[in-house]
């Protein structure tokens, strides 16, 4: 990884000796994931939630020789357990609370199967079509109607605003859904 860090871009995922790297695809990898991760943080900052984005921070477990680089990674409920570090140790720290996966290209690796090793609680994956939630329960993913992480999102919310980027500008967009999280907070009250 450190022979690589001079080459930004590159999605790195290992697997007990298998090294893959991949280059995502421009516009709708990229487009998607900002999207997704622009979701979260306009929703937590109107929940009042403090997080901490850590992109596609490469998250290894060297015990285990596993590790992978999510497209967008946070720390929501886990937040303040990482406030402040620089250094991140996955045997002795939480993972992050949620990661984002856009797949443009398939993998020959099995990422889904490194997540839960590494402990992450909640997976959004997105295929161009297909929009899930994945939540860690005894070391393996089951699909969610909604997520447990943040949940006011169900996956039809979310892909309906994924949906809606291909028609509107993305500051409108964002604005958009700024304005439905506020909906959501004021019929819970």
């Amino acid at each position: 990884m450190r022979d690589l860090e001079s080459q930004p871009g590159m999605r790195l995922t290992y697997d007990d000796g298998i090294l893959e790297i991949m280059m995502p695809l421009p516009p709708p990898h990229e487009r998607y994931k900002r999207l997704l991760g622009r979701f979260v943080q306009v929703t937590t900052e109107e929940l009042g939630i403090e997080i901490c984005s850590l992109g596609s921070t490469t998250w290894t477990r060297e015990d285990l020789r596993k590790g992978l680089e999510p497209d967008e990674s946070y720390y929501i409920q886990n937040e303040l357990a990482v406030r402040g570090k620089d250094v991140i140790d996955l045997t002795i720290d939480p993972p992050p609370d949620l990661a984002i996966e856009v797949d443009s290209t398939s993998s020959s690796m099995n990422r889904m199967g490194i997540y839960p090793a590494l402990g992450v609680p909640e997976v959004w994956r997105f295929d161009r079509e297909i929009l899930t939630i994945c939540s860690l329960v005894n070391n393996d993913y089951q699909l969610r109607e909604i997520s447990l992480v943040l949940p006011m999102f169900d996956a039809v919310v979310l892909r309906s605003f994924l949906e809606l980027s291909l028609t509107m500008g993305e500051t409108s967009l964002i604005r958009h859904v700024r304005q439905w999280v506020r909906e959501q907070l004021a019929k819970s009250h």
